[in-house]
């Protein structure tokens, strides 16, 4: 398979996994949260109320899921900015947040041919799940979700770039 068919593939795998738990009617965590919106089904703590809700902060030793608030916070605070599509700026910020830099994983900002991918990914693992991140021109606003880790002990399926700065 082509790297350039690569890209869209794991998108569609992705929409395709996130999908398929929710028909499971099991899943221990919320699918994913497009987050230009707030939704009920990321944060909904019983100390959580319509009018004043609590601005997430880091769970240090905590789940992924109760940390998708934080983590999601900090996306759209990339998202917002200069770099929207550039992958160092999301694992800098997250870094910079407190999310533990060697857990990460993020895709290529360019493609093969070196135009600037449709598309990136970002993740940090934490336990046996893991935050990840989806942005770019293909996507529309920024896609934030709880996925299980891979037995390989990453988050990303596919090419990911060494994050070595």
């Amino acid at each position: 398979m082509s790297r350039l068919l690569g890209r869209p593939l794991a998108a569609l795998t992705l929409v395709a996994v996130l999908g398929l738990a929710g028909c499971t009617g099991q899943s221990p965590t919320p699918g994913p949260v497009e987050t230009t919106e707030p939704s009920a089904s990321v944060v909904d703590t019983p100390s959580s109320t319509p009018t004043a809700a609590a601005t997430p902060t880091l769970v240090a030793g905590g789940t992924a899921a109760e940390n998708l608030p934080f983590f999601t916070q900090v996306v759209r605070g990339v998202w917002s900015g200069p770099n929207q599509v550039a992958g160092r700026a999301y694992i800098d910020a997250l870094a910079a947040a407190g999310f533990d830099k060697a857990a990460m994983q993020v895709t290529a900002d360019q493609t093969t041919v070196d135009n600037p991918a449709e598309s990136i990914e970002f993740s940090v693992r934490l336990g046996d799940q893991c935050l990840v991140g989806q942005v770019g021109p293909s996507i529309g606003n920024p896609v934030t979700a709880v996925l299980p880790g891979l037995s390989s002990g990453g988050c990303l399926i596919g090419q990911t770039r060494a994050i070595d700065w």
